[in-house]
């Protein structure tokens, strides 16, 4: 027979301590600032390019990263807190905090960021590069062979695209469009008078123009350091008296009354359109530029000395994107190949549907391939029992192969219907693009809903089997 001996309880003498109050949930001291907060995320995203077990190249695409992330950064949050306080509709944050206060906060984290990352690129990213035979290089470094390729290479390839627009009493300021990298050129026509002139660097040709180089190396220049060097065609018979770059970012953030709108794709539409013309929320100038071109940007574009960043480095690092695509394994991580659940892959259509028949299948991505969902969709869009495919999209790709199984499944005759995410950040017109393909295409589209965002992914695919109606389900985070 078991037994058990249960051990005295002790007694304790009541407590004289005063009962702590309950904590006040409106107090600041309990909230961070969503804004200093998502900067400090990018701070992880720079301690991935410091971390030197990192191979190379992927430290570079941390670099790029986070160029990507601080220019979105101050076209949303930054132009979010300006726009409060011109429309005089001052909101203090959950930790207490009022716009001009957080901007001032956003400033010194930014400045010292921005150190942070170009030191970086000086120091350790640029040199290793040199080390590992990729070298960008800055005119004066260039041999006679080089300098003969850039001026060919200028006139053949970059010349016919460039629009330079000079500024005089019949010329006004020129628009400077929304993350647009320029040259701002100071000239002279004979009289001694200065004028300024921009030329903006085309995003449409490699930034990182090739090089001749030795065997084994790969040489580049930038592509803003090719038109410097060629600017006296740009303007001839005149003199260049210097030249320097700026970069400007424009609040982005679309400003739509969706609950009064009749027509959520127009207004969309509509504020996609006048966004290129939004206000200038930050201005990045190369070191060297001297302060009087300093004060005719920041007055044309209605800015003020706090809101301009001056850059040690190559303006723009978002840019060195353009690295990635060398063919240089050792500098980069292994490929990772995800794994691909049973009764996917190369298996039939019938077999994908079987495989769910069994059981539902979890999978994680992207340890976990995406190409089964893919695979669903095309094997839902060629299969004859498959009545109809619903469906939400939120980012498409510019070749999404969901969008042409969609349109594969309309084509053969079954019922498709799209929620298209109009409101995708940036991605508004790429997805009013797809949403008017789709419908010229007979698949029945909806754009959204108005006041809410549709971000989650899903699909239903609706299929005959015998005599029954069976749904098949696709759900993700």
């Amino acid at each position: 027979m078991a037994s058990s001996v249960r051990p005295a309880r002790r007694r304790t003498a009541p407590s004289t301590r005063p009962a702590r109050p309950a904590p006040r949930l409106d107090s600041p001291d309990l909230y961070l600032n969503p804004h200093l907060s998502l900067l400090a995320f990018q701070r992880r995203v720079l301690e991935e390019a410091e971390d030197p077990n990192n191979p190379l190249l992927e430290r570079v695409k941390f670099v790029s990263i986070l160029g990507s992330n601080i220019d979105e950064f101050f076209m949303v949050r930054v132009a979010g807190l300006w726009q409060q306080i011109e429309t005089r509709t001052t909101e203090i944050s959950m930790d207490g905090r009022s716009p001009s206060e957080q901007l001032e906060l956003i400033r010194h984290e930014v400045t010292q960021l921005i150190e942070e990352i170009y030191r970086l690129w000086r120091e350790e990213l640029a040199p290793g590069l040199r080390e590992a035979g990729i070298y960008i290089l800055e005119l004066d470094e260039l041999n006679p062979q080089q300098k003969t390729h850039v001026d060919e290479y200028f006139r053949r390839i970059v010349y016919p695209v460039l629009t330079p627009l000079a500024v005089d009493q019949g010329r006004p300021f020129p628009h400077i469009s929304n993350l647009s990298l320029n040259v701002a050129a100071v000239v002279t026509n004979g009289d001694g008078q200065e004028r300024f002139a921009r030329v903006k660097v085309p995003d449409s040709l490699a930034q990182l123009a090739p090089l001749p180089s030795s065997a084994g190396e790969l040489a580049f220049i930038w592509l803003e350091q090719v038109i410097i060097s060629n600017l006296r065609l740009l303007f001839p018979e005149m003199d260049i008296v210097e030249a320097h770059l700026f970069h400007v970012t424009r609040d982005a953030e679309l400003a739509i009354q969706e609950l009064e709108t009749d027509d959520l794709l127009e207004s969309i539409q509509e504020a996609v359109w006048r966004r290129r013309f939004r206000d200038a929320v930050r201005l990045q100038v190369n070191r060297g530029m001297p302060q009087r071109l300093i004060d005719l940007l920041t007055t044309n574009l209605e800015l003020d000395s706090n809101d301009v960043y001056v850059i040690d480095g190559p303006l723009d690092l978002s840019r060195t994107r353009a690295l990635l695509t060398i063919d240089r394994p050792a500098l980069k991580d292994k490929p990772f190949m995800s794994a691909t659940p049973k009764g996917f892959g190369a298996a039939p259509r019938n077999e994908i549907f079987a495989a769910i028949q069994e059981g539902d299948i979890l999978l994680h991505h992207p340890f976990e391939s995406f190409q089964p969902v893919v695979d669903f969709l095309r094997a839902a869009a060629a299969d004859p029992d498959v009545l109809a495919i619903k469906m939400t999209l939120y980012r498409v790709g510019r070749n999404s192969p969901l969008v042409e199984a969609l349109l594969d499944a309309s084509q053969n005759g079954k019922q498709v219907a799209v929620l298209v995410e109009l409101k995708a950040r940036f991605d508004e017109e790429s997805n009013i693009g797809w949403a008017q393909k789709l419908e010229r295409e007979g698949v029945h589209v909806v754009y959204g809903l108005p006041g809410v965002k549709v971000h989650a992914k899903m699909c239903m695919v609706v299929r005959r089997e015998g005599e029954t109606i069976r749904r098949y389900v696709h759900l993700g985070t």
